[in-house]
């Protein structure tokens, strides 16, 4: 029975993670107001064209950092309950149609201690782990201070701005696009907007007479000449306000710069007297409809516009609903727990090895099990993302983490079955979590498939330079993690000094005079003449890349210095290991010095600001950078104490001890 459960478990743990998956992909249908269908309505923003799934959701991440809106509270540690949300396409058809409703859900994270203070605003938000969320009533008395800071800090550079200044700053911007969401459909304050535009275009021809007659002195009507200019204005302000792009033109020979907003079209027809596209209408009614809480009228419209959408525009409707199916899955959320449960499974394999070998076993099974279906997750999102996107797989910083971390999952999952001890998985396990968290965080900047800039608009060379180097990258923080594993488990755990064939009974190809710790090392090598390669050809696709966009192959630009940093460094390794200047430790060592030269060749050199590569700059990160360099230095110290302190090796003999090279 112990071995049968013992065999079963690994599948059942894997099961569990199929069935989370399989659960997301059942289509859920909608209740009375089609809130889905309204969320996959394609309009223009950021240069693409992107459903209004993606605009609330990217909103929403960049005003309270989560992609969907809690509407029931609950305790940091009732993990058990799974509240009410509202999600990105019900917030934004909220945002639009009920701005007064939206206006009391509590969006706004704030967290300085400094802006609670100055705002009053300490008791009045919700507060969740240690994190404050107020309305946007609950800010209105202080707006204009608010605004005032926020232009203030605009001016001083990023680098120089402390960290009230930056929050307060993130805040100004957090209301900004939050009123400008407001005033994109309608103005915020107008409700029933059918009635209104019908009253509006009626008023036109009247209104434009009576301004003629005033500017020729005449008599004219001026309840005609009030009501009109009234409405003008309003839409003239909704044009200066609209953030997406709402209406496609009727010419279905469209192009991106045929979309406009709702504002401008309302103030066409009024003072040019020109023809409304037949997609305000629409709006107007399903903004009417919600308003007034009339599902079928509201669905009535909404389906009537995306048949005459599937009719003119086929591929942008194709494209929401895909993205939207990319948005519900949240392939790289999923994956990102599954790595984090396998490294867990796997750290306590580690852990029980002396102790319950059979359960280690099993864990390490189960962990690898995960991290395949993981990476399936994790491949298959990154493969949608490239089809929605038309690009290869690295377009910007953000899909550069998720490529790095993909890659060095993938190179950790084949060291595992050539190595079956569980240090393949827990590198692939760790770096892929990593990795992905940092993507996470990069998403709360805004839209991650904008437009590229134009000296990245290349396909050609984004499938060459950018993915070839990115592969180096991989490779160089994957022996790095490697390294910091030795390390950790040459001081604290006995595994290093195991063999190979006592652990892993049915690998009997592998050379049972080999341990763990060699074994180690020889995975840090074979990562590190891969990483040498990648980062030494992308190098040189880049020069000819620059030779072509900007006229010289090589600059000394701060990014360019960086990926010829990463050269030098694998150069430096590996002549030192040829050589014999370095062991096992010493190139453990040399591998996280290799974590800090890609960490700071990836991240580091767009935090200058400066040269043709600055198009990535993020100041955010420099503190995560800094706490990632100290570890590093720290771990690096720890690995210099005497090989006869570390428990892999405390009780080995003379000759069993490694070179303390």
């Amino acid at each position: 029975m112990k071995k049968f459960l013992l065999k079963v478990i690994p599948w059942c743990l894997l099961a569990m993670f199929v069935v989370e998956v399989v659960v997301l992909l059942i289509p859920k249908p909608d209740k009375e107001f089609h809130l889905q269908e309204f969320g996959r309505l394609p309009v223009l923003l950021n240069g693409r064209i992107q459903p209004l799934d993606s605009v609330g959701r990217n909103a929403l991440l960049q005003i309270r950092n989560t992609a969907a809106l809690p509407l029931e509270e609950k305790k940091s540690y009732e993990f058990w309950k799974h509240p009410k949300k509202l999600k990105a396409s019900e917030w934004i058809l909220e945002v639009f149609m009920k701005p007064e409703v939206a206006d009391t859900r509590p969006v706004f994270l704030i967290h300085h201690p400094e802006i609670l203070d100055t705002y009053d605003l300490r008791g009045k938000g919700v507060e969740k782990s240690g994190l404050f969320y107020f309305t946007f009533n609950q800010l209105t008395n202080s707006l204009e201070a608010i605004e005032a800071e926020g232009r203030k800090f605009q001016a001083i550079e990023s680098a120089q701005r402390t960290a009230h200044q930056k929050q307060l700053l993130n805040l100004y911007n957090a209301l900004i696009l939050y009123q400008r969401l407001k005033n994109s459909l309608k103005p915020e304050d107008m409700t029933d907007f059918a009635a209104e535009l019908a009253t509006y275009l009626a008023s036109v021809q009247p209104g434009m007479e009576a301004v003629r007659a005033q500017q020729a002195q005449q008599e004219y009507d001026g309840a005609a000449f009030t009501r009109y200019l009234e409405y003008v204005r309003s839409f003239e302000m909704l044009q200066r306000m609209a953030y997406p792009l709402l209406i496609p033109d009727a010419n279905p020979q469209h192009t991106n710069k045929d979309w406009h907003d709702m504002g401008e079209m309302l103030f066409e027809a009024g003072v040019r007297a020109a023809e409304l596209p037949p997609a305000v209408g629409w709006y107007a009614r399903m903004a009417s409809a919600y308003e007034q809480g009339k599902a079928p009228e509201f669905n009535a419209a909404l389906d009537e516009y995306r048949d005459w959408l599937e009719t003119k525009f086929p591929a942008e409707i194709g494209k929401g609903q895909a993205e939207v199916f990319f948005n519900n899955l949240q392939s790289f959320l999923h994956a990102m727990i599954m790595y984090l449960f396998a490294f867990v499974l796997v750290a306590a394999a580690m852990l029980a090895i002396d102790v319950f070998p059979s359960v280690s076993e099993m864990l390490r099974k189960s962990a690898f099990y995960i991290t395949v279906w993981a990476l399936l997750i994790h491949t298959a999102g990154l493969a949608f993302r490239m089809w929605l996107e038309s690009r290869p797989p690295v377009t910007n910083l953000y899909s550069s983490a998720i490529f790095i971390g993909w890659m060095s999952v993938l190179l950790g999952v084949i060291l595992e079955r050539i190595y079956r001890v569980g240090i393949g998985v827990a590198a692939a396990s760790l770096v892929g979590a990593i990795t992905l968290i940092i993507a996470h965080n990069l998403s709360f900047s805004g839209d991650t498939m904008e437009m590229m800039r134009a000296v990245l608009d290349s396909n050609f060379w984004l499938a060459t330079h950018v993915v070839t180097i990115t592969l180096g990258y991989a490779a160089m923080f994957l022996a790095g993690f490697l390294a910091i594993l030795y390390i950790l488990l040459g001081i604290f755990t006995p595994l290093l000094s195991r063999s190979l064939k006592s652990v892993v009974e049915s690998a009997g190809q592998i050379n049972g005079t080999l341990n763990i710790g060699q074994a180690l090392s020889k995975m840090v090598y074979a990562i590190i003449c891969f990483a040498t390669l990648f980062s030494f050809v992308g190098t040189v696709l880049g020069g000819i890349w620059a030779d072509q966009s900007w006229g010289r192959f090589w600059g000394w630009d701060p990014k360019e210095n960086g990926a010829l940093l990463i050269v030098i460094w694998c150069a430096v390794i590996l002549h030192a290991r040829w050589g014999g200047m370095v062991r096992d430790r010493g190139l453990m060592n040399l591998a996280i010095v290799g974590n800090l030269v890609t960490a700071w060749s990836w991240f580091g050199v767009n935090m200058l600001g400066v040269g043709l590569h600055s198009y990535g700059f993020m100041d955010s990160a420099f503190k995560w950078l800094v706490i990632f360099a100290i570890s590093q230095v720290a771990l690096m110290w720890l690995s210099l104490l005497p090989m006869t302190w570390w428990r892999s090796f405390r009780n080995a003999g003379v000759d069993a001890i490694p070179s303390a090279k």
